[in-house]
């Protein structure tokens, strides 16, 4: 379980980094590529992190960024990561891989 908890809060982090990265402007606001290099740092940690792909766009990574309106009617970005998990030693009513999706959004600084 201690590395499910570990997965899931890099997972979070890694929204969160990418988030602060992509509110610098509206022109990073939806810069999925950007993002993507700030999760891949959170994620050096990781088992399988020599597998995960450097474009973010297939699992066991994928990371999407987009500008949206926030909801104080102002401009925002927001980025969902999904992380797949490493198959480890199966325990009886445990899935052996589990995916994690954390979205971040944030204002975008003006």
């Amino acid at each position: 379980m201690g590395y499910f908890s570990y997965a899931l809060i890099a997972t979070t982090d890694a929204a969160r980094a990418a988030a602060l990265y992509t509110s610098q402007s509206n022109a990073t606001s939806s810069d999925s590529a950007g993002a993507c290099a700030r999760i891949l740092l959170v994620f050096q940690a990781m088992p399988n992190a020599s597998s995960l792909p450097s474009s973010c766009n297939a699992p066991p990574l994928q990371v999407s960024a987009q500008s949206i309106t926030g909801p104080d009617g102002l401009s925002a970005s927001q980025v969902t990561v999904t992380y797949q998990t490493i198959q480890l030693v199966s325990i009886p009513g445990l899935p052996g891989k589990w995916n994690f999706t954390r979205v971040a959004t944030m204002r975008v600084r003006t």
